[in-house]
């Protein structure tokens, strides 16, 4: 979320792992559940990564925000500062952290429909990709968490864990296979389809609309300086946090508690308390723990905007 312990947790709460025949065009017959699940996993293996399987898109896209961002300082403006600053919470906390993961990948709270459009457009602008592709490949990774077919495990090479599999080029079928196994209940949703085909155009027309309002210093700033520091804090997630901390829990994985993940990235880096009990919408359990995308969706509720929210406290039941 521990349900890392078993095989299959997504299936086990989201659909049956009965050998009923789905369509497949890779194969001359039908696969059978098991058999695209097996599929999907392989399709997250290192192994894929060659040069006929990169994700050029992403590996350009990500070179020139990178490029961006070592760019910015030469444009300094404090507006365009501010507005990273703003944009990086807006996008990273209540897009990823609330929304992606918290939200839609582990269904820790609800929210009002005119919130969870906002909390999924949020998500949209972070450049994390679509919100069915993010919250279904993370949900493999708790049901294969440090083990074979993991999509980010630093047991593969802290590279590899940190940045080097999202270069992975995974086409249409493989998504739809992805989903239907890992996130059969998300992909039924209107709103997040809708999402799905457009997420492309509103990242890069959110691009334009920077560098029109505000030229080049809001355009490296708002949208290069800030997409990239944002990737890196979610990327330390995936690679620091199975690598460097300490353990309130007993896991089967190799999570850690990692407080300066936890502050690049809003709570985030408490990751072994959240693979112990990925079902509670708040990831810091020790009092020391600064969790300050809970806090977020406290207010939220507070205000009438989320509820049914799982707030329970392992470390003081």
């Amino acid at each position: 979320m521990s349900t890392q312990l078993l095989e299959s947790p997504v299936r086990e709460k989201f659909g049956s792992e009965s050998e009923s025949p789905l369509e497949s065009q890779s194969s001359d017959r039908p696969l059978t559940r098991s058999e695209e699940r097996a599929e999907v996993l392989a399709n997250f293996l290192p192994t894929n990564l060659t040069w006929s399987q990169i994700d050029w898109t992403v590996l350009v896209w990500m070179t020139v925000m990178h490029a961006g961002a070592l760019a910015a300082p030469f444009f300094f403006t404090w507006t365009a500062f501010g507005t990273a600053i703003v944009l990086h919470w807006l996008t990273c906390s209540i897009g990823i952290c609330l929304g992606y993961h918290r939200f839609l990948s582990h269904r820790s709270l609800k929210l009002v429909t005119p919130v969870r459009l906002l909390v999924n457009l949020c998500g949209v602008l972070s450049g994390e990709g679509s919100p069915l592709m993010w919250a279904a490949t993370h949900r493999v990774h708790h049901a294969k968490s440090d083990q074979e077919g993991d999509p980010h495990s630093p047991t593969d090479g802290p590279w590899w864990s940190h940045l080097l599999w999202l270069f992975v080029k995974h086409d249409k079928e493989h998504r739809e296979m992805l989903y239907r196994q890992y996130a059969p209940d998300l992909a039924a949703d209107p709103v997040l389809r809708f999402f799905e085909k457009t997420y492309g155009p509103i990242l890069f027309l959110s691009a334009v609309a920077m560098y029109a309002i505000g030229g080049w210093p809001l355009l490296l700033w708002g949208c290069c300086a800030r997409l990239v520091f944002a990737y890196h804090s979610t990327w330390f997630v995936n690679s620091a946090t199975h690598l460097w901390g300490y353990r309130n829990y007993e896991t089967t994985d190799q999570s850690r508690n990692l407080w300066w993940v936890a502050i690049l990235a809003y709570g985030e880096g408490w990751h072994n308390n959240h693979h112990a009990h990925p079902a509670t919408a708040r990831a810091g359990h020790k009092w020391w723990e600064f969790d300050p995308t809970w806090y977020a969706i406290k207010t939220l509720r507070a205000l009438g905007l989320a509820y049914d929210v799982n707030d329970r406290n392992p470390s003081q039941a």
